[in-house]
Parts: structure tokens; sequence; C-alpha cells
């Protein structure tokens, strides 16, 4: 169990620490890394997990619908919490509710589960990013159109492999294995780019951002359990859902926190001291999955 463990979690730290000890001394331009990654080899991928017409996504509606339950439930769930502490709202839910399943999420069931649990890391990937880029830009603005929505890359590749997928139209296979092998590029790049990020730990509101680590992972795993027996997830499906219900919060919460200027140093400390506290949290959530894989093989 120990070396199942550490050899699902040691290349993902890994990654990421060659990502920090770069960042350090070379100091690259992240962000355009990150545009790259978000708007080429991130939309690549979901489109050819999406248009492989080995992958019936019919099998796999439960599962968004769980992931969908415990993204917007983490919100619901601390909201009276957050009242009663005197937290800003706008500022401590988003990253609570809006957790790390492309930097983190992706590679961890990858390493875990092997390519089998590629479709539900980019199912769960996508509930995620869509709920985002619509509840969780309006909690920060009520204003904002939703027409940037629909420009973004990853948007247009998921309307494309669903279309192709669910109209059964096939594709070259040398055209799907480019494509995978375009979007393959992205997880690797995902975990150094989150290693860089790791050098702009911000200290300076340390106590909030230790709630947060302990409050995102737990609320998620809160709403995981009864979605699990109520859609009788199983398997892969559960294991997958237990994994993203305890990812710390995601990166994007802090860039969208400095556009909108809502007290990005406190959503800085959130998300990555979220990411720190992923260090003692995701072993744990991993012995539990392996071990109840491990029983679900055995009956």
């Amino acid at each position: 169990m120990t070396a199942q463990i550490l050899a699902t979690l040691l290349p993902v730290f890994l990654i990421a620490g060659c990502g920090t000890l770069y960042g350090r001394f070379r100091t690259p331009n992240i962000s355009n890394l990150n545009t790259l990654n978000m708007e080429l080899f991130v939309p690549m991928l979901v489109f050819a997990v999406l248009a492989d017409g080995q992958a019936p996504l019919e099998e796999y509606v439960k599962l968004a619908w769980a992931g969908a339950v415990v993204v917007l439930g983490s919100g619901v769930l601390l909201w009276p919490l957050v009242r009663r502490l005197g937290l800003e709202a706008r500022t401590f839910l988003p990253p609570m509710m809006f957790n790390n399943s492309g930097n983190m999420g992706i590679p961890l069931l990858l390493l875990a589960f092997g390519e089998a649990a590629l479709p539900a890391a980019v199912v769960l990937f996508i509930v995620e990013m869509m709920l985002h880029f619509t509840v969780g830009l309006y909690m920060l603005d009520p204003r904002t159109s939703l027409r940037r929505l629909l420009r973004m890359p990853i948007v247009l590749a998921t309307i494309a492999g669903l279309t192709v997928n669910l109209l059964g139209l096939p594709l070259p296979g040398w055209l799907l294995e480019a494509l995978h092998m375009l979007g393959g590029v992205c997880i690797p790049l995902l975990l150094f780019a989150l290693g860089v990020r790791m050098l702009d730990v911000d200290f300076s509101d340390w106590k909030t951002g230790l709630l947060g680590a302990v409050l995102c992972p737990l609320s998620g795993l809160l709403l995981a359990l009864p979605m699990i027996l109520w859609l009788d997830l199983t398997g892969l499906q559960a294991a997958s859902l237990w994994v993203f219900a305890a990812l710390p919060p995601a990166v994007l919460n802090y860039l969208v926190a400095e556009q909108y200027r809502q007290e990005p140093h406190t959503v800085a400390s959130l998300v990555l001291i979220g990411n720190l506290g992923s260090l003692a949290v995701m072993p744990v959530v991993l012995a539990l999955v392996f071990q109840f894989v491990q029983a679900a093989a055995g009956q």
C-alpha cells in the first residue's frame, strides 16, 4: 500500500518540485506557459478523450452530476460557517469550491489508476472548469457576461468532442493519436506550472490559508460520500470522485481574484497553503481509495 501511494504521489511532487526549482533560478514567464497550455494542449486532450468512440460518455453522466454537487455543495455547506466567522464570502468560498482538478487532479488519477482513469478525470475537470467560469465568475461579479465562456478554447473543444462522440462520427486513428500526443503534453506542464506558482506563497494571511487547507478537502469529502451512495457509483468512478473531492484549491482562483480585485493576497494564501496542505491530505485519501478499490476488486 505504501509503495503504491509513493508511486502515485512522488512523480506529482517531483515534477512540481522541478518547476519550483527552475522558477527559483530562471523566473520563467509562467503566464505565457499557462496560456499555451489552456488554449492548445488542454483543449486537445479534452477533445481527444471526448471524441474517442471507445469512451462511452453516457456511463459518466452520474459522475458529472456528482462532481457538480461536490463543487457547488461545498459553497453551500461552508457558507454559514463563513458568515459566522466574519469572512468575506466572495473571497473565501470560490477557492473552497473550485479545486485543482487540472494541475493535480488529472495527473494524480492517471498515476493512481492508469489510462483507464483518463475519461473520468477529464469529465470531472470539465465540470469544475465550466462551473468556475459560470457560477464562479457570477459570484465575483453578477454583471459578468457569459459570452466569454463560449469563446474559451476548452469549451469549444468540449462541445466539438461531445458532438463527434454522440453522433458516432469516426475519426482516423492517426488523427486521434496525434491529438492524444499533443494533449499529453499538458499533464506534466500543469504540474510544472503549479510548482512555479508555489514560489508565490503568501504567508501574510496564514491563519485563513490554514483554515482553507482543512475545510476545502473536508467539505468535498463530506459531500462525496452521500453522492457515491445515492448514485451508486462504483469502482473507478467512485475512486475518482474521492480523489476529486479531496483536491486543494485551483491556482486559477488567485488569477481570477486578481482580475476582479477580490482580495488577491488572501486568495493566494488560501490557494497556495491549501496546495501545500495536500502533502498531508492526499496520502491519507489515496490510502483509503486504494483500500476501497482493492476491496471492490476482491468481491
